[in-house]
């Protein structure tokens, strides 16, 4: 009983339930049904203070649920942008990937997140180049998804600022440079060029 009112308490943001619980000493990582911990259960509703709690309290932010998220992974796909942060603070494993394979910071690329794009690439070591099961890297999601728009020429710059590899195609060999020449993405096309891409 104590275990599911443990989640239910993270989900709420029930601070004081919470540290009750753990003061009687229930598993701070134990799993629900969907394999979600209390700062899993926290991330998913944005209970900032909450998720930092638990990770003071020694919470295992690296353990992803049944649909393959955790805390840096949703944090980072959904925008949140002080979870991600605190999830680095806590050097969350960012070599983890999500259902598709792919790391925090493909899913932040392709929705537009800048913020998070840009903690991610600055203050964490994920790797700019990681491909996923579709063979898209972060910087060809935010291409082949994005819209063309400010934040996404943002995104492209701050990927080829950090090292983003221009020259990785997708799994039919089409260059992030061919994709956004074939949506008429002007800007995005400019930065790749003065990146040398072809």
């Amino acid at each position: 009983m104590d275990q599911k009112q443990l989640i239910e308490s993270a989900e709420k943001g029930d601070i004081e339930n919470v540290l009750k619980l753990l003061d009687r000493g229930v598993d701070i990582n134990l799993t629900d049904n969907s394999g979600r911990t209390a700062v899993m259960a926290a991330t998913y509703n944005n209970q900032t203070e909450m998720v930092r709690t638990l990770i003071e309290k020694g919470a295992d932010i690296n353990i992803r649920d049944k649909n393959l998220n955790n805390v840096l992974l949703y944090a980072g796909a959904e925008g949140i942008i002080e979870v991600v942060k605190l999830a680095i603070e806590a050097e969350a494993d960012t070599s983890l990937t999500n259902r598709f394979g792919g790391t925090a910071l493909i899913p932040a690329s392709e929705r537009g997140h800048v913020e998070v794009v840009k903690e991610l690439l600055t203050n964490s070591d994920i790797d700019v180049n990681h491909i996923n099961d579709l063979h898209w890297t972060a910087l060809l999601e935010a291409i082949i998804l994005g819209d063309g728009e400010k934040e996404y020429q943002e995104i492209v710059q701050l990927l080829v600022d950090h090292g983003a590899n221009v020259s990785i195609a997708d799994k039919d060999g089409i260059t992030p440079l061919k994709h956004a020449q074939n949506r008429g993405f002007r800007e995005i096309e400019a930065i790749l060029l003065k990146r040398g891409s072809n």
